[in-house]
This record gives C-alpha cells, structure tokens and sequence, in this order.
C-alpha cells in the first residue's frame, strides 16, 4: 500500500511542477536523503516505521521538514492501545476492550483469563494488533474457539494486543485536512462480513459511499469525535479518524490513522473529492502545509 500511495503521490508532485526523488525506505535511507537533501519529505508510509514517529524522529534529526504531523502524534495515534485509554480519559466513546503484551501469555497466564475477558466483551470479539495499520493482523473471533488462532495472528504483528468489542454497524471514517473535516466515507464490504485487508483494498470488494448517508446530526457528531480525537492526539496537517456508527444510532471511535493512504481506494482522497478537491490538490495543499511548519532558514 505504501508503495501505491507513493507512486500516486510522485505523479501528482510533478504535475504539479515539483522535483521529486522517490526514496524507497531501506538500510541506506540516511544516506540517500543527505544525498537528495530535500527542502520537504513528503511521507507516504503506512503502518510500522512510517506512522510510528520511527522516519519523522530520523527526519528531524537530518533538519528535513515532513508531512503530516509530528512525532508524539504518531505515536499516541499508532499505539491503538494508548490512544484508546487517551479516549476514555477524554471522555470520547470507544469500544470496551481489554490489551496483553505477549510477557501476559508467555509468564503471568494470561490465558487464564479469557473466558471472563469473552464473558465481558461477549462475542463476536475483534482481536488486532496494537500498532499495525491498514487492518493487518485483524481478526474476527465468533466463538471461544476462534480466540487462540486470533491472538496468534495478531501477536505475529506485535507484541502487544487489544480485544475489542465489535460493534455491528456502519463503517465510517472522517478525514481532516489542516483542522477541517472533510464528507463522511461510508465502506461498504461487498460480500464480506469484515472489512480486512484484502476487502480494503482490492477494487471490488468495499464499496464507498461519500458523503456519506446520514442524517444531519449524525454528521455533525461524528465531524466532532473525529476533531475531538484528532486534536486528543496532537495530529497536524491532516488525518483519518475511522468510527463505527451502531444500529441504535450510536457512534465509538476506533482509531485515528496520522498517515492515511492515498491509493485510488483510499478514503481521504475520496473525502476531498466530495469536498470538491482534485487529487493533485489535495497533495499541494499537504505539501504546503508543510512548508508553511518547515523553520525559516
């Protein structure tokens, strides 16, 4: 995915008249950016390294100005577990949900513990890994049975894990661009009861809707869980806030992504689309953001 909203993002950057050298992030990335010495990275990595603070820390060691926000952002939005006590401290609804380290399993049996953690969350159950994005490791437990295969999928992602109550709903997002939230995206699975990895990303399998149908207060309360959250984090620039809508009219707020994609089935994109932004605006308007935070030389 990374690699997709890269070459998206290099073709827009000189449409829009840039100097771009893409840099595929490797044991020599060091290297190669004091050879480009770019006067801004633009980042379009997703999940580990990219979304955790690991290349914006490098980027600030090297003096290279970033897009998107900044390093603690990073890693309070990208740690799921941390962002969801952040959450319930703030007072912002987010599904129940109980978290392990693998040292839980491993030394203090933990394991001993599921049947009252299942008894509590009730199933079906959302087992994921703490801080990966774009829904890899995420798994669906319908039954007792399918827990143990659930946490070891997940716990080959990280080393720490969440279970969450599912909330059977809508699947929302709101993307917010230099503090303003853009139209609801509404994904769809086709076919699918869960919307994992594959279902987000192979055209065909989730559906879109944008904006969004939903009633107009419902809107406006999701627009404020998403700049509430976003805000809670500490994001800049811009962000994706994901959410589930319930069927009693209810919305929790998953997570908040600090490095949405920008593949052609990414939502931000389709988000200022239906705001009335281009692709290519929408990477400018990223871009100048940040050189407008870059220090002056």
């Amino acid at each position: 995915m990374s690699l997709r909203s890269g070459a998206r993002v290099e073709d827009a950057l000189a449409r829009l008249g840039h100097d771009v050298v893409p840099i595929d992030v490797g044991l020599d990335l060091i290297q190669q950016l004091r050879e480009a010495a770019p006067e801004v990275a633009f980042i379009a990595m997703h999940g580990r390294d990219g979304e955790d603070g690991t290349v914006q820390e490098l980027l600030e060691l090297l003096d290279v100005p970033y897009t998107g926000s900044g390093v603690l952002a990073c890693v309070r939005s990208t740690d799921k577990v941390l962002a969801k006590h952040l959450m319930l401290e703030a007072g912002i609804p987010t599904p129940e949900f109980f978290a392990f380290n693998e040292t839980a399993f491993r030394e203090l049996g933990a394991a001993e513990a599921l049947g009252a953690i299942e008894e509590r969350l009730d199933f079906p159950i959302v087992v994921k890994p703490s801080s990966q994005g774009s829904a890899l490791g995420i798994k669906f437990a319908r039954s007792p049975a399918d827990v143990p295969a659930a946490l070891v999928a997940a716990f080959s992602y990280d080393s720490k894990v969440l279970l969450e109550r599912h909330v059977d709903g809508r699947d929302l997002a709101v993307s917010i661009l230099d503090g303003e939230p853009l139209p609801v995206v509404e994904a769809v699975p086709q076919g699918d009861e869960f919307y994992d990895f594959q279902a987000r990303y192979e055209i065909g399998r989730t559906a879109f809707v944008c904006p969004a149908d939903l009633a107009a207060e419902i809107t406006a309360q999701a627009h404020d869980l998403s700049l509430r959250t976003y805000r809670l984090l500490g994001c800049e620039a811009f962000a994706r806030v994901d959410l589930m809508l319930s069927a009693g009219g209810e919305l929790t707020v998953l997570e908040a992504n600090p490095i949405p994609g920008l593949t052609d089935t990414s939502l931000l994109p389709q988000a200022a689309e239906a705001a009335g932004m281009s692709f290519d605006e929408l990477v400018g308007r990223i871009l100048e953001l940040a050189l407008q935070r870059a220090p002056a030389t």
